[in-house]
C-alpha cells in the first residue's frame, strides 16, 4: 500500500522512456511532486481508458472503473500516440 502511495514522490524526474505501473489505482495525486507527468488510465485488459497529459504538482485525476494507472514524464503519451480506445499489452504491463 506505501509503495502504491508514494509512487514517484521524491524522485526529481523521470526519464524518456521509463514509466511506473500502479495497481489497482483508479486514481492519483502529484502531492509534492516535483515535475509534471502524463498519467494513462487503464482497464484490467491494458485498454486506455483516458489519458491526462502535463499534469502538474499538486493535482488530483481519476477514471471511474480504471484498474490501473501508467505514469508517464511529462509528452510522453502523446509522442507514442496513446490515447484513449488503444490497448497495450497485457504482458508489457503484468497486468493479471
Amino acid at each position: 500500500m506505501f509503495s502504491r502511495m508514494k509512487g514517484l514522490l521524491g524522485k526529481r524526474s523521470l526519464a524518456a522512456g521509463d514509466g511506473l505501473l500502479i495497481r489497482p489505482a483508479p486514481s492519483v495525486h502529484t502531492f509534492f511532486m516535483r515535475f509534471p507527468i502524463d498519467v494513462v488510465f487503464l482497464s484490467r485488459k491494458g485498454e486506455v481508458m483516458k489519458v491526462a497529459a502535463d499534469v502538474g504538482p499538486w493535482r488530483v485525476r481519476s477514471c471511474r472503473h480504471a484498474y490501473a494507472v501508467l505514469e508517464l514524464p511529462a509528452g510522453e503519451a502523446k509522442k507514442r500516440g496513446v490515447a484513449a480506445g488503444n490497448r497495450l499489452e497485457a504482458e508489457e504491463l503484468a497486468l493479471p
